[in-house]
């Protein structure tokens, strides 16, 4: 949805509806949001090119390459196209996204191992874990509780579809550290769910019993259901996942309806 936002909202201010121009305001639009972009290619496609003034466009397509959202956080490659796309003229002027009919869109995602680990390593996400105040489940109360912050997170892909997490808890007071190792397998049972198998959790080399993860596990996998996702105005379908030691590929179908509202920043 960002990248949709992100190529409509630059569209329609347009003084002049040229195509060339459109698709260079459109990728201006998009890397001015983006801390880097190896490549970025955005196609609009319009006969005539002025109805993109009325809010009205063909088709838009993008293909980015080592693109950055943040720091030292890379996507490898993202592929977008969309279906024809109805816009209010008069709220986009104003700024602002409002679909008149529903939008569809088809992507492509790859993710490499090598660019997640950097991303665990990247300063947005250490800030981000550093802000963390995390208590154990279970600890006891007390006026003072015991406060941890993460650090140093590790991702792995393994075979047969598997992902290994590790994390060490850092008491904040003593310093006293303690690793934490979480794997499991995600399989795609149904276009609207991922499924999390056979998960394993080791608290200092310690396995923790499967009485206590299951229930966790279960509350995972429902989350993982996208049909939660109707209710807002946004249906996703995963045509593809697959899952190696090398890389993540993910290709979905999306529709926004127009009652959907994005999550504020």
């Amino acid at each position: 949805m960002e990248f949709v936002t992100l190529l409509l909202s630059g569209l329609l201010g347009l003084a002049s509806p040229v195509g060339l121009v459109a698709e260079q305001i459109a990728e201006s639009a998009i890397r001015d949001r983006l801390f880097d972009a190896e490549i970025l290619q955005v196609r609009l496609d319009n006969r005539p090119n002025y109805r993109l003034v009325q809010g009205r466009v063909d088709q838009v397509r993008l293909a980015g390459r080592g693109l950055f959202p943040v720091e030292g956080a890379r996507i490898d490659t993202i592929e977008l196209e969309t279906d024809a796309i109805a816009l209010n003229p008069q709220a986009a002027l104003a700024g602002q996204v409002v679909l008149e009919r529903p939008l569809n869109a088809g992507v492509r995602l790859l993710l490499l191992r090598e660019d997640l680990k950097q991303t665990l390593q990247s300063p947005a996400l250490v800030d981000w874990l550093q802000e963390l105040d995390l208590t154990l489940p279970g600890a006891i109360e007390t006026e003072q509780p015991e406060v941890y912050d993460l650090i140093n997170p590790q991702v792995d892909f393994l075979e047969g579809d598997r992902l290994r997490l590790q994390v060490t808890l850092e008491e904040a007071t003593t310093g006293q550290q303690n690793r934490i190792l979480v794997e499991f397998g995600l399989r795609l049972i149904s276009p609207y769910q991922l499924q999390l198998l056979d998960p394993i959790v080791q608290f200092d080399d310690e396995p923790v019993p499967i009485e206590l993860i299951q229930p966790f596990a279960a509350g995972i996998s429902r989350q993982l259901d996208l049909r939660r996702l109707e209710e807002a105005g946004l249906t996703i379908r995963v045509l593809q996942f697959e899952l190696d030691p090398d890389q993540l590929a993910i290709a979905a179908f999306v529709r926004i309806d127009p009652s959907f509202t994005a999550p504020d920043e």
